[in-house]
Order: structure tokens, then sequence, then C-alpha cells
């Protein structure tokens, strides 16, 4: 449908919306939120979740006996529901359960499998409420800024829908806008969000070894993030720029004068859905490459740029007639800190040597653990896995295994992955299943093998003697420690006056004490036994029952050794010190 300036568009085009999404209406779907409704949906949601974990916890609530397989057909029931649940409580929540599908770490594996499932189509909003966002934003009507404005929206998702104009000069966009209230929405949600993740927080089982408030704040941030469209748009231009000399990579460019922070305009760059495999073959593009280009991209994304997309399902990469690679949705990006080729060459080496400490300490550097006060723990999990997991070439390891074994060691353990890790294990595991459809025999590892080599060759000197290099890396060594020495003393200094560091010292003269108070105590007990059978048995023997009152003295003769000796280990004691 053409639109031009001040002519009239034919009425109520949202019956056409209509005819197209005859989904669910759900009660969220709206532009102004009750503060008390949602208060009690969300609240009764978790409140219902409880009530059915602490029932799973009781044998007793498995007719004919608790079992495993029992456990988990209830744990997939509960994990639909679950699902089911997010759509039904709206945006926040339908994105909440994505970013927890990437946390096998914190959530058992079905629930993860479940909520990955959880997709994101909803029902659009009204056209006419897509015209007064545009007028609101940038004083103008829809008419104006475009000379063609679809009504019927290409996609719409929880956090807004897409449409595709066309500029007064002519020039193809596809605009995204924000769904109405979206930022009211968020702010009641995450309100009461905060209050459930300090309930979890200090629960006595679930919080134990587990940061809410932290998953809390990082959740906040990423949401925030995402429905900045100024923010997204600007990712979308650092995306472009990282691969502008690869011409088989296409990044839509951003018109910034038809965005805002809830309208964001983008070139129009038709493609092929990577996923679409029979659609590929019928356009004459080899499979096969496209799985390796798009395992390429996301390595130099990774290593290269440090700057990566969080979230590279099919539905965000695309293909062009030529076979270029089409990235879309840029509200979810990931950054990797500077010194993150170091410490990843640290971490394989420490894989190589099967050196548990040497990968812990790169991968908490890297970002990838999170330290603990104790990480005996973890260094034993890491170890295990290294005997046990990595007997096969680097080439021959699956992303999708590693990442489970990973998950599956990381769940009952006193550390967390960040978000950053877990993106970038999804996004790995995401791109192999899409690898492997294009191509059955597409190994990511095998992809990979080059980056890795690149990363080691350039972390070791290629010629020379190998005593004079074992030296100067013992060298190097010391000298860091050194080096690190006042930085570790003061980290130190600063845990003491935080009260994280506990400190257990052991004094003799403490020991002493305590010992002597104790056996003082018990003196004391059997001072007033022996007083108490000694008038007893006084009684007994006035009031004429002398054989009672003979037993009675015995078992006061008896509580007195017991005190005489008492008092002799207590002298001797002091003697020795």
């Amino acid at each position: 449908m053409n639109l031009k300036p001040n002519q009239e568009r034919p009425l109520s085009p949202q019956r056409s919306v209509d005819k197209v999404y005859k989904d669910k209406a759900y009660r969220w779907n709206r532009e102004n939120y009750s503060r008390n409704r949602r208060f009690v949906d969300i609240w009764g949601f978790f409140l219902t979740l409880l009530f059915g974990l602490w029932l799973d916890s009781k044998p007793w609530s498995y007719p004919g006996g608790i079992t495993d397989e029992k456990r988990a057909r209830r744990r997939r029931t509960q994990a639909i529901w679950i699902r089911e649940t997010f759509l039904d409580l709206g945006p926040t929540f339908i994105k909440v359960g994505q970013l927890f599908s990437t946390r096998a770490d914190l959530f058992p594996s079905e629930y993860v499998e479940e909520l990955s499932k959880l997709q994101d189509r909803v029902p659009a909003f009204s056209y006419e409420q897509v015209e007064a966002i545009i007028k609101q934003d940038f004083g103008k009507p829809v008419t104006e800024l475009f000379c063609n404005f679809e009504p019927i929206p290409l996609a719409a998702a929880s956090l807004g829908q897409v449409h595709k104009a066309q500029l007064q000069s002519g020039e193809e966009v596809v605009v995204k806008v924000q769904r109405p209230g979206l930022k009211k929405l968020f702010t009641i949600d995450l309100q009461i969000l905060k209050g459930i993740a300090r309930y979890f927080q200090n629960h006595p089982d679930w919080g134990r070894g587990r940061d809410w408030l932290g998953i809390y704040e990082e959740c906040c941030r990423i949401l925030w993030e995402e429905i900045d469209y100024l923010s997204e748009g600007r990712n979308a231009d650092t995306f472009r720029r990282n691969f502008r000399t690869y011409d088989w990579v296409r990044v839509p460019r951003v018109y910034w004068r038809y965005t805002s922070p809830r309208v964001l305009a983008l070139e129009y760059v038709p493609g092929i859905k990577i996923s679409h495999y029979e659609a590929l073959e019928a356009a004459g593009l080899d499979r096969k490459l496209i799985a390796r280009l798009g395992a390429k991209a996301y390595l130099q994304q990774l290593l290269n740029d440090g700057f990566f997309h969080a979230d590279p399902h099919p539905g965000n990469i695309a293909v062009d007639p030529e076979g270029a690679l089409i990235f879309y949705d840029f509200g979810m990006m990931g950054r990797i800190k500077s010194n993150v080729r170091e410490q990843l060459m640290e971490t394989l080496f420490g894989i190589a040597e099967k050196n548990a400490e040497r990968v812990v300490t790169s991968l908490v550097e890297l970002g990838a653990l999170s330290a603990v006060d104790d990480m005996g723990p973890v260094r034993r999990s890491v170890q295990y896995m290294l005997d046990h997991f990595m007997d096969k070439p680097f080439e021959n390891q699956s992303v999708a295994q590693i990442s489970d074994d990973l998950y599956e060691i990381a769940y009952d353990q006193p550390f967390r992955f960040p978000a950053t890790f877990t993106f970038v294990m999804r996004a790995f595991s995401t791109l192999e299943g899409v690898g492997k459809g294009l191509d059955p025999e597409f190994n990511f590892m095998e992809v990979a093998k080059p980056f890795a080599l690149q990363i080691m060759t350039n972390g070791n000197t290629p010629n020379g003697n190998s005593f004079l290099n074992e030296l100067g890396r013992q060298a190097a060594q010391v000298s860091s420690t050194a080096l690190g020495l006042p930085r570790r003393i003061e980290d130190t200094i600063e845990k003491l006056e935080r009260g994280d560091l506990r400190v257990r010292v052991r004094s003799i003269e403490s020991d002493r004490i305590l010992r002597r108070i104790s056996s003082i105590q018990l003196g004391t007990n059997y001072t007033l036994l022996i007083s108490a059978f000694t008038l007893s048995a006084t009684l007994l023997f006035v009031n004429g029952n002398v054989e009672l009152a003979l037993v009675v003295a015995l078992v006061a003769a008896v509580a007195a050794f017991a005190l005489i000796r008492l008092l002799r280990r207590l002298d001797r004691f002091d003697r020795m010190f």
C-alpha cells in the first residue's frame, strides 16, 4: 500500500492485522498496566512454583514411590508450564526466560531445554499505535516521513514489531517500532522481580552458592539495553565497521534521521533464512561453504573484534543471493576484554598440559569463572574434566558436548558462569547445530583450529633453544609473581577490611584456657553430684535405711574419685605449659 503525503489511507487497517494474527489475546498486550494486577499475577506464579518445588521434594507425593525417572518426568511437565506462563506474563518474562535458557549452570536441564523453545512471536499491536509513537518521537506523521509504509508488520515480537517502508528518497527500509508502554511494564515487573530475587537470595537452600541479586542486576542491564534502539543502532554501526573489509558479510545500514529510542530504521536487506536448507539449495548456494562462513564470522567477532552477536539464532542470520551472510537484530551484543587473546592462549596451554591450576587462573582472568573464597572444588572439577573429557583431538571435540559437561559440573558447584561466557557457549552450540544442518559433516572445532593455532603461535617464540625458552618462561613467571605481589597483598587487605576474608588462628594459650574452663565446669558438675549423693546418703542413714545409704554413699565416692583424677590431670596440663 503506497501512502503519499496528505493521502488518506483505507479505514481500519487493523482489520488486516487481525486476519494475519489470530493468536491468543494476552492480558499484557495493552498500553497501560495495573501495578496491583501485575503483582498478583507474578507472585501468584512464583508461589505456585514454590509449592510445586516443595511438593517435588516430598517422597509421599509420588504414587508408588519416588524414582529418578518420575522426578525427571515431573520436571519436564513443570518446565512446559513455566514456559507457557512466561508467555502469558509478557515481554519481561519472555526475555528473562530466553536469558535463563542459557544458564544450564543454574537450572535443571529440563527447564533449560524447554525455555530454549520460548518463541517471541506474539500478536501485533495496532497500526494507529505505530503512527502515534512515530509522531511523538519525530514530531511528524508517518505520511510526511515515508512515501510508503506497510500497515501490516513483517513480524511482531514481545518488544516490538517490524514494518517495511520506503523513504521519500526511494530507498527501502525496515522500521522497528517498540511496543507501547514497554518501559512502564519493565519498571513494574523488574521492581516486583527484585523482591522475588531477594527472597531466593535469603532462602536457606536455594540461596546457597547462588547470587540471585547479581543475576537480577544482570537481567536488568540486558533488558534495558535491548529496548534502547539508539544503543542497538550504535551496535549495528560497530558491527558493520568490524566487517567492512569482508565481502561475505553484510550488515544493514542505520538511517539515523529516522531513528529514536523507540524507532529504528534499517536498510532493507532481504535474504534466505540460514536454516531454510532447501531454499538455499534451490538458489544454487553451497551449504558447506555457508556453514564454514558462519563459524568463521563468529570466531572473527569473538577472537579478533571482541564484539560479538549474543543471539545468533537462525532467525537473525540470512544469506543473500551471492552467498554472503546477513546479520540482523543487534539489541543483544557481547563484549570481550582486551586481554582475551592472551588469557585464551593460557587456557589452551593449560588444557593441553591438563593443568587445572593454569586453566582456572586463566578462566578467572577471562571472566569465564567467578572467583570464590574457596576455589578448591572448582579446581578439582576442572581437573576431573581435563582427565576424563579431553582425550579426543581438538578438532574432534563437540562444542555442545563440552558446554554440557561444563554446565553439569557447574550445577552443584559454588561458582557460576557470567552472562558473557554463557552467551558465547550458547552461540557456539547454536552455530554448531546450524552448521550440521547445512552440512552433516560440519565440525565447528575444525574451523576453530586455525584460530587457536594462530593464538598459540603468536604466544610462542618460533625458534630458539627449548632450554633457554623454558628458562625464560620460568624467569618471566617469577618476575610476574614478584610484580604482582604488592597487588595481591593490597587485595588481601581490602578483603580483611570488607570482612570477606576468614582467618583461622590456633593459639596454644587460648586452647589451654578453654580446656581449663571446660575442666572446671566438669569439676563443678562432679562436686554437685557428690554433694547431692552425700546429703541423700546422710538422710537415708538417719532414717534407718542403712543399706540404701551405703549404695548412695558408694556412688558419691565414685564421683569423688573422678573429681580427684580430673584435678590431677588439670594440674599436670598446667605444668606442661
